[in-house]
């Protein structure tokens, strides 16, 4: 009898696998901005991330924080009171500027003197949404890929900041965003104004400032930079009139308290260091010169490079003597047009701006829950220009995201948020270099000259 025979199991068909490899590099092409499709998955994230909003107000309960406070403040404002000094909630007192009262007064007055909260987390929605969709704007056009896109609508607390707790860095916040969609297109009046309101909302706002005059000087030339930079000081005059009649030393030193103190129970950064190192003098001077220094750096070595500035040296003779001691312009007319012309670019903007903004972060005394509205979207973006592989910059995000949803902070997760922000600030520093080429021809030396 013939022993049985075994049907050899037929190979699997090469087309499959080609089939395999088609799809996915369809999908990678997608994802990296190499199809026509690619332009579709930001707006297919944001009726997503629509979606998700809905559901978080729908599904997790509201936690009060300071939006009763607020109404409290407002609601002293709306009786009359002027003086500064005089309004306070039941967290305390007043402690930020006018921009923020007069938004608040309209919250107060259409969510039914804040009783009526559904109401306020539906138009914290909207402030999400807006803020969202004008960050992707900004992105797109600096060139990000759509892959980084997804960074964008998966975070925990920058939900929660948005629409479970109202705070005003939402609001600070989409004003910020939609300065640089304004710069990015080069309507410099209109982003001034932007940014000034956004500024007279939450101060947070001062540490992109190094980068925006940067951006001016360059866009709009020394005199052009100057008026808008006027403009930006006429809106705070303006805003904070009917308190500055009345009491403007009460005023300034309540909405731009510099001096405040910090209590260590509330820090999400520095909890690691320890209590004593944190609430003492030494420390504050040191973060304070780690800020000014890694300014210096940034500005020296990156954002003034397209005006062939690179060192402190040059910085001190080619920008700050003509301005300080002369006030004029440390570029001739030439000059101006060509950096106007050249050096100006979306990426160039957005670069500068999140990177002067998480210096600040990095460097900052202490760093509440609501400050990661500043944070969250500018990792992803600064990440993929520092070059570094798209499995670091997930991990980097992912293990910032989670440090930043550890309640109450502990001394690891405050380390994660410092090293997060360190990391980050060292690979755009080291990686983010295109946009910063020099756009004035190199000066060729006096003997050559004659």
């Amino acid at each position: 009898m013939a022993p049985p025979t075994t049907r050899a199991t037929p190979a699997r068909p090469a087309g499959h696998i080609l089939l395999y490899l088609r799809a996915v590099t369809f999908v990678l092409d997608i994802l990296t901005g190499r199809s026509a499709l690619s332009v579709l998955v930001p707006f297919a994230l944001f009726a997503l991330d629509a979606i998700l909003c809905g559901l978080v107000i729908w599904k997790v309960p509201y936690t009060e924080i300071d939006w009763v406070a607020y109404m409290e403040q407002v609601g002293q404002f709306v009786s009359g009171e002027r003086d500064y000094t005089q309004i306070a909630g039941g967290t305390g007192p007043l402690v930020y500027p006018a921009a923020h009262v007069y938004v608040y007064t309209v919250l107060h007055k259409v969510t039914d003197e804040g009783q009526n909260i559904l109401l306020a987390q539906l138009i914290f929605a909207g402030v999400y949404l807006a803020a969202l969709s004008v960050a992707m704007a900004c992105y797109w056009k600096a060139g990000t890929p759509p892959y980084v896109f997804l960074l964008l609508i998966l975070s925990k607390r920058l939900h929660s900041i948005y629409m479970l707790r109202c705070f005003n860095d939402g609001i600070a916040a989409l004003c910020f965003w939609i300065a640089v969609f304004c710069f990015q297109r080069r309507q410099w009046s209109l982003g001034m104004l932007i940014y000034a309101w956004g500024l007279g909302t939450k101060m947070s706002l001062l540490l992109a400032l190094p980068a925006v005059g940067i951006i001016l000087l360059f866009g709009r030339g020394f005199r052009g930079a100057l008026r808008l930079a006027m403009l930006l000081v006429l809106v705070q005059v303006a805003i904070a009139m009917p308190f500055v009649l009345v009491n403007a030393v009460g005023y300034f030193g309540r909405a731009f308290e510099l001096s405040r103190q910090f209590f260590f129970r509330w820090t999400v950064n520095w909890r690691f260091a320890g209590e004593e190192i944190f609430l003492s003098a030494p420390f504050a001077l040191g973060l304070l010169a780690t800020h000014m220094a890694l300014l210096i750096l940034f500005i020296t070595t990156r954002w003034l490079r397209p005006a062939r500035v690179f060192s402190p040296a040059s910085l001190i003779s080619r920008i700050v003597i003509p301005i300080v001691t002369r006030l004029e312009s440390p570029f001739s007319e030439r000059e101006e047009t060509l950096l106007s012309a050249r050096a100006v670019t979306p990426q160039f903007v957005l670069t500068s701006m999140l990177t002067a903004n998480l210096v600040g972060l990095l460097t900052a005394r202490s760093l509440h829950y609501q400050f990661y509205a500043y944070l969250a979207w500018t990792t992803p973006y600064l990440l993929w220009r520092s070059g570094v592989h798209p499995f670091v910059q997930y991990g980097i995000w992912g293990i910032q995201e989670w440090a930043w949803n550890v309640y109450p902070s502990t001394p690891i997760s405050s380390g994660v948020v410092v090293a997060a922000m360190t990391a980050t600030v060292g690979f755009v520093w080291w990686g983010a270099t295109n946009e910063y080429t020099p756009a004035l021809p190199e000066e060729k030396p006096e003997a050559k000259k004659r």
